[in-house]
C-alpha cells in the first residue's frame, strides 16, 4: 500500500510510531534507510516481553512492546505494555544513527491466535489478500473440531468479478488457501462470499470470531 502511495504522488513516505497515552506520534521514526523505526532513547526506554509470562525477551525476538518513559512528568508510565508485536534491532543502523530501531508492528497480543501451535495475526491474512489484489474485506473463524483447530477465512468477491462457473470460484479459493499455507505455515478452509456479506463497524473492525472460546 505505502508502495502505491509512494509511486503514485511521487514521494518517500516514512513511519511515525506514537501512542496517545505516551506523547502520541514521535516515539520512533524511520530514516532514509526504512529498515526499522528508530526509537528516541532520551525520552523512551523500550523492552519486549513474552505478553503471556511477562518475561523480558532477547533483542531481535518478536514479543510486546513495553515502554518506561523517562521524559514524562505528571503522569509517569512505568514499563507501559503497549500491546503491540514487534522486536528490537540494536544493529547499528546504515545511516550512521546508533538509536535502537523497533521492527514495523507485527500485530496486537489481543489479536493473536494459536491455532495447531503457530501464532497467528490478522494483519498476515490481510497481507496476503493484499498481495493477491483482493479487497481486504475478510472474517476469520476459528473452532475446534475432534479435538483439532480449524481456521476459516471468509473473504468477500472482488467488486468486478463475475465468475462464469463454480470452477472460477473454486480456482480462487484453491490460489488463496496455498498463499495462505505458505506464509502463515497453517491450513485454512477459504469461503468467498458475497459483496457486503460480512459486518461493517464503524469503529475498529471486527476480523476475528473464536468459537473455541465459546466452548
Amino acid at each position: 500500500m505505502r508502495s502505491e502511495i509512494e509511486e503514485l504522488l511521487h514521494i518517500k513516505a516514512y513511519d511515525i510510531y506514537g501512542l496517545s497515552e505516551i506523547c502520541g506520534p514521535g516515539v520512533s521514526f524511520e530514516c532514509s534507510e526504512q529498515s526499522g523505526m528508530h526509537i528516541n532513547e532520551d525520552y523512551f526506554y523500550p523492552e519486549i516481553i513474552d505478553p503471556d509470562t511477562e518475561e523480558v525477551l532477547p533483542y531481535g525476538e518478536y514479543g510486546e512492546l513495553v515502554f518506561t518513559c523517562i521524559g514524562k512528568e505528571a503522569l509517569p508510565l512505568i514499563r507501559y505494555r503497549t500491546g503491540d508485536i514487534c522486536k528490537l534491532i540494536k544493529e547499528k543502523c546504515s545511516c550512521g544513527r546508533t538509536l535502537i530501531k523497533m521492527s514495523k508492528i507485527r500485530g496486537r497480543s489481543d489479536d493473536m491466535l494459536i491455532i495447531r501451535g503457530i501464532n497467528v495475526f490478522p494483519s498476515q491474512i490481510e497481507s496476503v489478500l493484499l498481495s493477491l489484489g483482493k479487497e481486504p474485506n475478510y472474517l476469520i473463524e476459528v473452532d475446534r473440531v475432534k479435538n483439532r483447530d480449524i481456521l476459516v477465512v471468509k473473504v468477500e468477491i472482488p467488486r468486478d468479478f463475475t465468475p462464469d462457473a463454480t470452477k472460477d470460484i473454486e480456482k480462487i479459493q484453491k490460489n488463496i488457501a496455498q498463499e495462505m499455507k505458505s506464509t502463515l505455515n497453517i491450513s485454512a478452509i477459504i469461503k468467498l462470499v458475497e459483496q457486503n456479506s460480512l459486518p461493517r463497524s464503524e469503529g475498529k473492525a471486527v476480523r476475528v470470531i473464536d468459537h473455541r472460546n465459546q466452548k
